[in-house]
């Protein structure tokens, strides 16, 4: 027992010495003018976030799968699949097309080589069509966010050894000109959430929100209260989307939807941090506001979620499908495509209800 307790006090005795060792070395104090900030976790302002976030501390040090992981676990997939009762499936992604809104010079090209691409062949006249994509596959249309998209710069200018993504993985071990070394989508789970929608514009009063409207607990309560989901309590690996309405302006008025848009700020991204949601999804291009209320806040939400906490986002989805059924709950069902290295994935996902 004292051989125990020696080790205690050793231990305690270590740590506050690390800790005052820190402060004093000034460790703590590198963004000291960030401390505070909404997006800030714990008072050591290592990083411009606050307090490192690595290792995670659920999954892991060696972990690149992030809140993909709560998929592997059966009581998370049968509470998704529980959502299935009347056999209903509905798409919520975007055509893929060359007119869809891109965010900066980003393009979406697909050509057929030759018309068609092969044949006829043998004596039954074999003959097929084949396509090339030029894109962006994993940042285009409806899109999806891998852990290796979003990271933030911890060190000086051009240093990419403390340039740091999910789990404090850094450019230099991910970098490659082939795709990434580590945080591809090839090690993302397959996803099946039980899904929820917050059809926020509602609340509101209005067919959608304006460019920097920024989602707030009280519209959450309030939207759930609308929906006769008062009593909804979020649960490990819970798939939460958002209805802003502007999903209108797809394809339409293209430059009207890269303008800027409506989005969550940091008092919803920590309530959904705090209940270990497996995804979020967006009617918008990012799911932050843009612009933020503190202009301090660039895409914070963005870090915030999947930077420090590994949470995935789904993006530029037709939450107006589901509005105009009235399903506000489904399971959510999306497989990121496995190409080795990617930062994001394309795809189809689907709510089934």
């Amino acid at each position: 027992m004292n051989k125990i307790l020696l080790a205690v006090a050793s231990a305690i005795v270590t740590t506050f010495v690390w800790v005052g060792g820190s402060y004093a070395d000034g460790h703590c104090d590198k963004y000291a003018d960030l401390k505070g900030k909404a997006w800030v976790d714990g008072d050591c302002m290592e990083t411009p976030l606050g307090e490192k976030w690595w290792p995670h501390p659920i999954w892991g040090a060696d972990d690149q799968a992030g809140s993909t992981n709560w998929y592997k676990k059966p009581e998370v997939v049968k509470r998704a699949l529980a959502m299935v009762k009347k056999g209903n499936t509905m798409q919520l992604g975007h055509p893929y097309t060359a007119s869809q809104p891109m965010f900066g010079a980003r393009k979406f090209v697909l050509r057929i080589p030759g018309a068609p691409t092969g044949g006829a062949f043998g004596p039954n006249k074999v003959m097929w069509n084949d396509e090339f994509l030029a894109t962006e596959i994993g940042q285009a249309g409806t899109q999806f966010d891998g852990l290796g998209h979003i990271g933030v710069q911890v060190g000086a200018d051009g240093d990419k050894n403390e340039m740091r993504w999910y789990n404090g993985n850094t450019v230099q071990e991910m970098n490659g000109a082939y795709g990434l070394a580590k945080l591809g989508t090839e090690h993302l789970n397959p996803i099946v959430a039980r899904g929820i929608l917050l059809d926020i514009a509602a609340v509101r009063g209005v067919e959608v929100m304006e460019v920097g409207d920024m989602i707030k607990m009280a519209d959450v309560k309030a939207a759930l209260k609308a929906q006769g989901m008062s009593d909804y309590k979020m649960m490990p690996g819970d798939a939460i989307l958002f209805h802003t309405g502007w999903d209108q302006y797809w394809v339409v008025d293209n430059a009207k939807y890269n303008s800027g848009c409506p989005g969550i700020g940091m008092e919803v991204a920590r309530w959904i941090a705090n209940g270990n949601a497996g995804v979020t999804g967006f009617d918008t291009w990012p799911g932050d506001a843009v612009p933020n209320e503190d202009p301090d806040c660039v895409f914070c939400v963005h870090q915030y979620l999947q930077t420090r906490h590994g949470i995935i986002n789904q993006e530029n989805l037709n939450t107006s499908k589901l509005v105009d059924a009235g399903v506000y709950e489904f399971a959510y069902i999306y497989n990121p495509v496995p190409i080795v290295g990617a930062t994001g994935s394309i795809g189809h996902p689907t709510a089934m209800w």
